[in-house]
């Protein structure tokens, strides 16, 4: 259930703090923030700061029957979708991350990656992506190179703060979803 808005004070002791992957072995896919904001950090919710743009997208691309709050997360997991995050410290934006943070999260998170066995890895975020895959060309959408056998998707950022992208959410995480639903008709596992 939601609770009260946190104040000022409380966002900026949460700070540095961590919010628990939801994830699971053989997920189609492992969606991956760049870090949790304060707001997520504070109700230990991925996605949690009202404004954000994960649940409504979501579930406007098909991946939910409905739209999810942030404290239903664990929903998805029988969906066969899980969160985690490429830094796994909170701040108040994602520019507060250095690229050594970013660089080490990236190598964390393909050895998460190659432990559960994801379909697929969506990076929301062109930016840390480029970073944390040494890929400074990279555009959103799938990308080339796989890590093991999971496929590596780019979409964007659905915080709030990125005012960019904003029309194209919904037709990139369903691009992301089609392509799922493909890969699970020709292994024959369709839901």
């Amino acid at each position: 259930m939601s609770a009260a808005r946190p104040t000022r004070d409380q966002l900026l002791a949460a700070s540095d703090k961590t919010v628990p992957d939801v994830i699971a072995p053989g997920l189609a896919v492992l969606f991956c923030g760049i870090n949790p904001g304060l707001y997520s950090a504070y109700t230990r919710h991925h996605f949690a700061r009202p404004g954000n743009r994960f649940w409504p997208t979501l579930h406007a691309a098909g991946f939910t029957d409905r739209l999810l709050a942030p404290w239903e997360e664990v929903e998805l997991l029988p969906l066969g979708y899980g969160i985690t995050n490429v830094v796994r410290r909170a701040s108040a934006t994602a520019d507060q991350l250095t690229a050594e943070e970013i660089v080490r999260g990236g190598k964390r998170l393909r050895a998460k990656v190659r432990q559960y066995g994801p379909r697929f890895l969506a990076v929301l975020g062109v930016g840390a992506y480029r970073v944390a895959f040494k890929s400074p060309k990279a555009t959103l959408g799938q990308q080339p190179e796989p890590v093991g056998e999971t496929q590596l998707w780019v979409l964007p950022n659905p915080s709030g703060l990125n005012a960019f992208y904003h029309h194209q959410f919904v037709p990139l995480f369903n691009e992301l979803l089609r392509a799922v639903k493909r890969d699970q008709n020709e292994r024959g596992d369709a839901k």
